[in-house]
């Protein structure tokens, strides 16, 4: 019988299959039924809502299975909780991200499964990929609590902590 390292790149193939069957099965790689979903103000169609939701719980209980036996079942480790981290970043990527998934129409995910199955998303995913690259050149990486350390020579007057 195989190792559980030796399995772990064909689970991640499967479940790589079964989430782009699941996306396609959706309609998320049609850009015209994402903006429907969109269009609040017109001729909504709430089905990916729904497809969504049904995400929300399934993630939910994996991830609580994951948590509680402290690691995957092909023995990685659990990864810790993100730090909730409420900044201009976020929100700017947030309001990016949403911006261009209403003019595109495609989300990252979906888009590889569409230029995958054929479909349209050639210039979607080079401008994304393009867009990832330059964020990397341009931003800085967070730095999440590295504060200077306060030296003997720190002591008094514009000592930092």
């Amino acid at each position: 019988m195989p190792s559980r390292a030796r399995l772990r790149p064909f689970v991640a193939f499967a479940a790589g299959l079964v989430f782009a069957a699941g996306l396609g099965i959706s309609g998320m790689t049609r850009p015209e039924k994402v903006r429907a979903f969109l269009d609040l103000g017109g001729d909504w169609d709430p089905s990916l809502l729904l497809v969504m939701g049904a995400a929300v719980p399934v993630h939910a209980v994996a991830w609580w299975i994951l948590r509680r036996r402290g690691g995957s079942l092909l023995g990685g480790a659990a990864p810790g909780m993100p730090a909730p981290v409420f900044d201009l970043r976020l929100f700017g990527g947030a309001a990016l991200f949403g911006v261009g998934w209403g003019l595109a129409g495609a989300c990252p995910g979906p888009a590889v499964v569409s230029i995958a199955a054929g479909g349209g998303a050639f210039i979607f995913v080079p401008a994304m990929l393009a867009g990832v690259a330059l964020s990397r050149f341009v931003a800085k990486r967070p730095v999440m609590d590295v504060l200077p350390q306060e030296s003997e020579d720190d002591e008094g007057v514009g000592a930092t902590r």
